[in-house]
């Protein structure tokens, strides 16, 4: 039903919204027939309030429950003439604390949230120590004990790169291709957290929370990059580290190319003729 309604409003405006949330409240962004809380459904709930229009909200990739975004491109199109600062400032007005437009732009007509997309970046934040910090209970995975930054360091060098990453991801993904590069994974410590900066041109279901368990595996010595190999080479997933929690993950940002050119779509179809898959 809403892939129909996606088709039948393709020739409307599209205008891009910039959101950043906070994840604890809700049950990823995709609406959800059952009546949960989702990112995309308070979204198109205020729309249809403010603007009195229906419509459909979508996202540069689906969310998990708990995951919080810095800044998530949000792609609606409009029958309205509303400028896109009138766009915010109505939203914000109909929408929860949790839960704020940062910004909206209108795109070419033929802009595709995800097809365009050519790269993101995704923070994951890991609170070390005896206790859970009040202050970071709600977006870090409180790791009790020691953390050998050093090894997590040396085994997230071997993860960068063009790679194939089957073993990490979750046993509901269905992509067409488990090839990914990333670009760079950082380990650095920040106050009282460790931040773990992962930037790669795309990203499996849960990959991102397999390979923070993996880190965090390799920083209690459980790992070293002989393991990390034999992961990549292996693919499969038990040999991977756990799934970490959602509540520590954010989205941080999202990349384009140009609008409308299909670069990051092109980018994995290229990779998967490159190895016959």
């Amino acid at each position: 039903m809403r892939d129909e309604a996606a088709a039948a409003d393709f020739g409307q405006r599209p205008i891009l919204l910039w959101v950043q949330f906070d994840g604890g409240g809700f049950c990823g962004f995709q609406r959800q027939a059952n009546g949960l809380r989702t990112v995309g459904g308070d979204l198109e709930a205020a729309w249809q309030r403010k603007f009195e229009e229906t419509v459909i909200m979508r996202s540069s990739s689906r969310t998990d429950a708990g995951v919080h975004a810095r800044r998530m491109p949000v792609l609606v199109r409009t029958r309205l003439t509303v400028p896109p600062k009138g766009v915010q400032l109505g939203l914000n007005a109909y929408l929860g604390e949790d839960l704020k437009v940062l910004g909206a732009e209108d795109l070419p007509a033929d802009f595709d949230v995800r097809a365009d997309a050519i790269g993101k970046r995704y923070v994951y934040r890991l609170q070390p120590g005896p206790v859970r910090l009040p202050l970071w209970r709600r977006n870090s995975w409180h790791c009790k004990g020691r953390l050998d930054l050093d090894a997590m360091r040396a085994a997230a060098e071997r993860l960068v790169g063009a790679h194939d990453f089957a073993a990490f991801r979750s046993v509901q993904c269905t992509a067409a291709t488990t090839l990914r590069t990333l670009h760079r994974i950082d380990v650095a410590t920040v106050g009282d957290v460790v931040e773990l900066t992962v930037e790669g041109n795309a990203f499996l279901h849960n990959m991102v929370r397999i390979l923070a368990g993996t880190l965090v595996g390799a920083g209690r010595l459980r790992f070293g990059p002989a393991d990390i190999d034999a992961m990549l080479h292996g693919r499969d997933r038990s040999l991977a580290g756990q799934t970490a929690p959602a509540q520590g993950l954010t989205l941080d940002d999202v990349f384009y190319g140009a609008f409308g050119a299909r670069e990051g779509l092109r980018y994995k179809q290229e990779q998967a003729r490159a190895v016959g898959r």
